[in-house]
């Protein structure tokens, strides 16, 4: 596999991709700060992915009863993320993404004197706030048509720095029917292990909806056999709210153990919210049953 690709875009943003990684960096502050906090998140990267690798047998395997034990720290971070919800088949690979995206943006702002930033790994954020900084992200409520659909507005006293999105049709396999789900959490790794339980939550035994083994999809897969969605037809009014309120009881357990700040999610035209950040949740959703917790 060719190795770690760096670059910046004319607008002053970093780029780093290798292999199945692609991330977008962006931080504001001195320029000089700015440019070393580049060069400290290009230095991360490089060989982040053969880390990664070393240990992705174990990775790939269900959480069982004794907690996984990693060398490299995005490794050890995903394990952290997971665990919570070992109580269901989980992989530590379902925080992935966001334990990438926590790792670049850690090594990034150490030590400098940034104002904000973030780093973006396919839609999954973890994002740096300094007092008094601010920072609006947007939330995507169909991962098949994509578009900015609501937004959410950061604030350095927010308990969350990290944003994730799960659902059917998005990167990965879902077992779930959820168009998105979008969680709000203290990091982006905790983030993208609720987002993936959650969207598998939102889910419903209908005719119209269409799975298939999750290694005959992707041989790879740290699913196995496990059956995951690859068609959804429309669904009468009854069956998505079902489902939805289905994702919603789970993440209302997941807001009362403290593993997230707020989740928003959508089915149809049907959207739900749970938990509040700084007195209003994930907004600007338009649906026709946009409620909390419906």
């Amino acid at each position: 596999m060719p190795g770690a690709k760096i670059s910046r875009g004319p607008d002053g943003r970093l780029f780093l991709q290798h292999g199945p990684i692609d991330l977008i960096v962006e931080m504001f502050g001195p320029a000089a700060e700015v440019a070393q906090a580049q060069v400290q998140a290009g230095r991360f990267f490089n060989g982040l992915l053969d880390e990664l690798v070393q240990e992705l047998a174990l990775l790939r395997r269900p959480i069982g009863a004794a907690y996984p034990m990693f060398r490299g720290a995005v490794a050890r971070a995903m394990a952290r993320a997971v665990w919570p919800h070992a109580e269901d088949f989980i992989t530590p690979m379902a925080a992935v993404a966001g334990a990438v995206a926590d790792g670049v943006l850690a090594a990034s702002v150490l030590g400098r004197d940034l104002e904000k930033g973030y780093v973006n790994n396919g839609g999954d954020l973890a994002f740096f706030l300094a007092p008094g900084a601010t920072l609006d992200a947007g939330v995507v409520a169909d991962l098949a048509h994509g578009g900015l659909s609501g937004r959410v507005h950061l604030e350095h006293a927010m308990a969350a720095r990290g944003i994730a999105t799960s659902g059917w049709r998005g990167r990965s396999h879902s077992r779930g029917i959820a168009d998105a789900v979008t969680v709000l959490a203290a990091t982006a790794a905790q983030a993208d292990a609720a987002a993936t339980m959650i969207a598998n939550r939102v889910d419903m035994d209908y005719p119209g909806i269409e799975r298939a083994p999750a290694n005959s999809l992707d041989p790879d897969s740290d699913l196995g056999d496990l059956a995951v969605t690859v068609a959804v037809a429309p669904l009468p009014h009854g069956v998505r709210r079902a489902a939805l309120l289905s994702g919603v009881d789970h993440a209302r357990g997941l807001l009362g153990r403290g593993l997230i700040q707020g989740a928003m999610l959508t089915l149809g035209d049907q959207v739900a919210t749970v938990g509040s950040v700084a007195g209003g949740v994930l907004e600007g959703a338009s649906r026709q049953d946009q409620s909390e917790g419906i």
